[in-house]
């Protein structure tokens, strides 16, 4: 394909509400983006018709800005919080109001290891072990799953930020296909119950979920353990600052339950949004030749042929519009909704409690009355001279206000730093690529795996 020329990477064809509300209904595969009707790309603000619940669509970001800074009045949603609560418990992840601002104070400490300049050492370490991989695959012409690959160096780095040791390959391939198996079969997409069943309603989620929770925490316990047993080493590092995180009024810190909670948000949030940014990514650039020599013009004008270093990585410009392109069209995170936690008003409709407020960066990002061609792949959207067209609040992959992800910055540092040495290091060969389609379940991520070959190049 030659440069600039358009092209839509694969994404459904929006239809209709009813022909929306049946695709959905026959592809049994709880997948959100089949029942995203055609109007979600169009209209900014408008009530979805025939939930018992009352669901109410929010494309507008200067209304989505004040959702999201209004985290008291719009929680998040009880069925996002029903979904995540067996694997997250009722930590910064979910919890509201007092609960959070006390686990917030108390894990800020935590959050000052997230910066980049005290994690690239460890950060660059994860990529070299990757890449060894990755050459006795190309070495053998072996083919893999691209989306594994990505989710296994994403989880070695934050392992080695927050634990201060490497991810083992075998854990790391269990937590993401465990992982998987939770995506595919909570209950969030549960067509019956966002329909019929009333706000803050019981759930049940399948055992199958529920053993996959069981399964991740009893990991990422044993990553803790051995920092609680008597005598162990006090390590500067996220697990240290969170273990030594005490409440501002009691003093009592978080019990060994609640450090699982809050760690487990930290591990899986810090890598598996970064991993689905770059397996997008390292499609696209599959995809587009011109992309990658792009991207490699770059590197070897920022880097030459040495290491690629910290403040490399800050000047790769163009890898960083790629990746924000990506992000834009494959949100980490597909949808942000909350509920009202009581009777308002928005944009002239009347909302009353348990109101679902869908707040979608899927559709924000595709929306044809806030971008230009907004399904199409053109990362020079972001470049300075474009880049202040972007109304405000109108990008949110890492969510907006009080909540905004606070590993933002490391996360497209750390993406920014692996797509660039990747790319300059590898052809990738994506097979079947005509069949690779986007489902949203909690994450935006290929419909089945995305199967590929590397080779490593000679000039």
């Amino acid at each position: 394909m030659a440069p600039g020329a358009p092209w839509r990477p694969p994404a459904p064809v929006p239809l209709p509400p009813v022909r929306s509300l049946v695709r959905a209904a026959l592809s049994g595969e709880r997948d959100l983006l089949s029942l995203v009707p055609e109007q979600a790309y169009t209209e900014l603000v408008f009530p979805l018709a025939g939930s018992k619940r009352g669901i109410v669509y929010v494309n507008d970001p200067a209304l989505v800005h004040r959702v999201m800074q209004e985290h008291d009045r719009f929680p998040k949603n009880d069925l996002f919080v029903d979904a995540v609560e067996p694997l997250v418990g009722d930590s910064i992840f979910v919890s509201t109001g007092a609960t959070w601002r006390r686990q917030r104070r108390m894990i800020d400490p935590a959050f000052g290891h997230m910066r980049v300049n005290l994690a690239w050492p460890q950060m660059a370490a994860a990529v070299d072990d990757h890449e060894a991989w990755l050459d006795a695959h190309a070495a053998r012409g072996d083919a893999f799953s691209l989306d594994a690959a990505m989710a296994s160096v994403t989880a070695d780095v934050i392992c080695r930020t927050i634990f201060s040791q490497t991810f083992a390959a075998g854990t790391a391939h269990r937590v993401f296909a465990t992982f998987h198996e939770f995506e595919r079969n909570v209950a969030t997409v549960n067509l019956r119950r966002l329909l019929f069943a009333t706000p803050w309603s019981p759930a049940r989620q399948p055992r199958r979920v529920l053993d996959a929770c069981r399964a991740i925490r009893a990991e990422i316990d044993a990553l803790i353990a051995p920092r609680l047993a008597p005598g162990a080493p006090v390590l500067d590092d996220i697990v240290g600052a969170t273990i030594a995180a005490r409440d501002p009024e009691t003093g009592a810190p978080f019990t060994r339950e609640e450090l699982v909670d809050q760690l487990s948000v930290f591990f899986l949030a810090g890598h598996e949004t970064t991993a689905s940014a770059l397996t997008w990514s390292l499609f696209i650039v599959s995809r587009l030749p011109w992309l990658a020599e792009r991207i490699r013009a770059e590197v070897a004008q920022v880097a030459g042929d040495g290491p690629l270093r910290l403040e490399h990585a800050k000047r790769l410009v163009f890898v960083r519009n790629v990746l924000r392109e990506t992000m834009r069209l494959y949100p980490p995170i597909t949808f942000l909704p909350r509920v009202a936690a009581e009777a308002t008003e928005l944009a002239g409709l009347r909302l009353r409690r348990g109101t679902m407020v869908m707040i979608a960066p899927w559709t924000i990002h595709r929306h044809a009355r806030i971008w230009q061609h907004a399904d199409r792949f053109d990362p020079d959207r972001w470049a300075p001279e474009r880049e202040g067209q972007v109304p405000a609040g109108a990008y949110l992959p890492f969510g907006l206000g009080p909540r905004v992800c606070v590993g933002a910055a490391f996360a497209t540092l750390e993406a920014t730093m692996i797509l660039g040495r990747l790319v300059r290091r590898y052809d990738v060969e994506t097979l079947d690529a005509e069949r690779v389609r986007p489902v949203a379940r909690l994450t935006t991520r290929p419909a089945t795996a995305i199967r590929c070959r590397v080779r490593r190049r000679t000039a």
